[in-house]
């Protein structure tokens, strides 16, 4: 497309089809594997979630790595194609059918996207000067492409999967992401102007016999996918290993706070940092509790949602797929709200706006309780429960989500951008793994490790929903009551 008929640079359409094939991949996967590894794999619920939040928890993590060896070594052209390569031979490797080839699958599809999931966000910003005033509608257009991206495989995969055989919906991920790969490749004229696109210096020296660093790094790769395999299956090794992230990141960015904040008046950037960590510990909340989608409310879907729809019966992956779809109904609505209350002077603080995210949230929680009064002879409730809950969980979603990346860039020095964005990735990546273990406290499984009737079920599904939304909304007003301490420990970031 020419830069005349879109208003954006060449290669934005690229980079945005290259991504929604990537999501469409990564979520194809994704929103079928809670039920492959009950169903198929005969895992019980508890275990199917930590094995799913471990799993999810690294994939966050993965970019942190990702990013740094292409600024360093690979340049991001190739960063992403070596990732797009990983991820379409983990969805393959997956139609192995067994513990292990899914395990090893999995570790391909956390090293992949790691690499393609930093850096393919970073070509979109190096298309556009730093003042160009297009960039935000740039990044605006490319994020709906992740939703398009994902609304697809929560309907396709999720459908081709439970109808035709879970393979069938992994093979189809894989060859969407495989035709995400062949567009950067054939587009790759498009986004040619992006700088850093080409191995660095460093990245070309030998350093291992005839290999130079980028081969050397391509093969250490492959040897993360084993790493990845023993952390999913010992998953309470990620324990001590993302506290001790946590707070090994959290030290280092106070203590660069501090450096900044040398010969000033008054420890600004310090407690910027400061106020960094208690949003990092405030993203980690609500996202532990919004990624049930993947794993509980999945398989409460399974069990305890009446899912039919004009004698069509929704597979229960399926469901997953109004997140996406309200995302991508609300997202424009959302950002045009905020620039009008902007003018108006009534746009909320970003405390406030975490804090009205979590209610939304705890809101969707509680909605069970309402289609708990219309619970049918199967113990199910109606379809529209979960039309509600991920209907609050979206519009709470989008008072966090789009202002979470801007927020970091303006409370951290320049000197540790990339660190402080790290940390926040690793926000999710904990976030994610928590979801698991919450997760595990649902299910279909007593204390004593009996299945539980579906009258049984839906009392305890919806015993840990409520607990969630009573637990969440207690932590909204926490947040409410110290607006005003964080904001002055922000020094006027809005």
């Amino acid at each position: 497309m020419s830069q005349v008929k879109t208003g954006h640079p060449d290669g934005l359409m690229t980079l945005f089809f290259s991504e929604m094939w990537e999501r469409f991949c990564y979520y194809g996967m994704r929103v079928l594997l809670t039920l492959y590894l009950v169903k198929s794999l005969m895992k019980g619920d508890a275990e199917a979630s930590l094995i799913y939040g471990a799993y999810t928890g690294l994939v966050y993590a993965a970019p942190i790595l990702g990013g740094r060896m292409a600024d360093q070594y690979l340049g991001y052209r190739y960063a992403v194609m070596l990732g797009a390569f990983l991820m379409a031979i983990g969805e393959f490797l997956i139609l192995g059918g067994n513990d292990f080839f899914l395990m090893v699958g999995m570790g391909a599809l956390i090293v992949g996207n790691g690499y393609f999931k930093a850096n393919i966000s970073t070509i979109v910003g190096k298309l556009y000067e730093d003042d160009d005033p297009r960039r935000d509608s740039g990044f605006t257009i490319f994020y709906i492409g992740i939703n398009i991206g994902a609304l697809l495989a929560t309907t396709l995969v999720a459908y081709v999967g439970e109808t035709y055989g879970f393979d069938k919906g992994f093979a189809l991920a894989g060859l969407g992401m495989l035709t995400g790969l062949f567009i950067f490749w054939s587009g790759r004229k498009s986004y040619s102007a992006a700088p850093g696109l080409e191995p660095t210096e460093a990245g070309k020296k030998k350093v291992l016999g005839p290999l130079n660093m980028v081969q050397a790094i391509t093969l250490g790769s492959l040897l993360l996918i084993p790493l990845c395999y023993v952390l999913i299956y010992n998953n309470e090794f990620l324990d001590y290993i993302l506290l001790a992230l946590f707070l090994y990141i959290s030290y280092s960015m106070i203590t660069a706070g501090a450096k900044a904040d040398e010969g000033e008046a008054e420890p600004r950037w310090k407690d910027r940092m400061i106020a960094l960590i208690i949003f990092m510990v405030i993203n980690i909340t609500f996202w532990a509790c919004f990624e049930q989608a993947g794993t509980s409310l999945t398989l409460f879907a399974d069990r305890n949602v009446d899912r039919m729809i004009m004698g069509w019966e929704m597979p229960a992956s399926m469901t997953q797929f109004f997140n996406p779809f309200f995302i991508i109904v609300f997202g424009s609505i959302f950002s045009v709200m905020w620039v009008k209350l902007s003018n108006i002077g009534k746009n909320p603080s970003i405390p406030l706006k975490f804090a009205f995210g979590i209610i939304q949230l705890a809101l969707g929680f509680l909605v069970t309780q309402v289609g708990m009064m219309f619970v049918n002879e199967a113990f199910q409730v109606p379809l529209l429960t979960l039309f509600f809950l991920y209907l609050l969980h979206t519009t709470g979603e989008l008072f966090l989500s789009p202002i979470g990346l801007s927020m970091v860039t303006k409370l951290s020095p320049k000197n540790i951008a990339g660190t402080a964005m790290g940390a926040w990735f690793l926000s999710f990546a904990i976030a994610n793994y928590v979801g698991g273990k919450i997760a595990a406290l649902t299910g279909g499984h007593g204390d004593d490790g009996a299945t539980l009737s579906l009258a049984e079920g839906l009392d305890k599904y919806l015993s840990v929903f409520t607990t969630i939304g009573f637990v969440l909304l207690g932590f909204a007003v926490i947040i409410i009551l110290f607006n005003k301490k964080l904001e002055k420990l922000m020094h006027g970031v809005k």
